[in-house]
């Protein structure tokens, strides 16, 4: 069961839940549903909490990512995911920024509508296949030769969990590039507090009120600490034991899963 008590789960309206390692595990033909994640949304919903996904997730439009969701058993709509690759649209749309995009094809739609002309800056999202030596290659050499280089992150985790195993997630290649052009990169996405702070408006809810579920340490639990909210982590996806004995950031609780936390948190509604 979970730890340290249970004070952390009183006084919540809304529920802030990271979506690979906590509703599913990623992979081949869609990915599986984490065992009872899909009655545990189920429950969020009926029991009138207000839920929004706060999701790094690169390798798809918020729209496909949602059909794949739904087509796993969870009753999710489009408006109720938070992800990055909007964010960046939005920032790039401010500051009047072109980019070059090294991101997964299938994110490629998400910035139909954004000026790519003559790139004065690099957006990098979870490529997968698409990070090959020339097209690390091509960011860097345009970064470069910029004055004033940009690089725009959709996220900076280091790994994530699939079906199959462990995989090398987009931070790695960010710092790759960070290092290579003496630069640092603009995080958007997780654990960036300007995106929990947009997650947080779309719920509707103070961070006081809310919860964030996540089953990264650092990005997901460090990260909505940082706005003022609690944070659980999960011992399912990208979870390692090691992580509980992580220097800086203490979960206000562990729970073996999305499932025994809903549990906690509607009995003290």
């Amino acid at each position: 069961m979970a730890e340290r008590g249970r004070g952390w789960a009183r006084a919540v309206r809304g529920l802030l839940l990271d979506v690979s390692g906590v509703l599913y595990d990623s992979g081949a033909g869609g990915g599986v549903a984490i065992a009872g994640s899909v009655e545990a949304v189920r429950r969020i919903k009926a029991s009138g909490l207000k839920l929004q996904l706060c999701t790094n997730e690169t390798q798809a439009t918020r729209e496909s990512f949602v059909r794949k969701l739904r087509a796993l058993g969870f009753d999710i709509s489009v408006a109720q995911v938070t992800a990055p690759a909007p964010a960046a649209c939005h920032l790039l749309r401010e500051r009047g920024l072109r980019p070059h995009l090294l991101v997964h094809h299938d994110l490629l739609p998400e910035f139909a509508e954004i000026d790519k002309t003559n790139p004065n800056c690099v957006v990098l999202g979870d490529a997968a296949e698409n990070f090959t030596y020339a097209n690390l290659n091509e960011a860097f050499r345009l970064l470069i030769g910029m004055e004033k280089p940009v690089l725009i992150s959709l996220g900076k985790g280091r790994y994530y969990k699939e079906t199959d195993g462990l995989k090398l997630d987009v931070g790695a290649y960010m710092k790759a590039l960070e290092y290579a052009c003496d630069i640092q990169a603009e995080v958007v996405g997780k654990p960036a507090k300007r995106f929990f702070e947009s997650a947080l408006a779309e719920l509707g809810v103070p961070p006081e009120q809310a919860i964030m579920i996540g089953d990264d340490i650092v990005n997901d639990v460090g990260g909505a600490q940082r706005c003022g909210m609690r944070a659980l982590q999960v011992r399912t996806g990208k979870y390692r034991p090691s992580d509980e004995n992580h220097p800086e950031v203490k979960p206000d609780a562990y729970v073996n899963n999305l499932a025994e936390a809903v549990d906690i948190i509607l009995q003290e509604l």
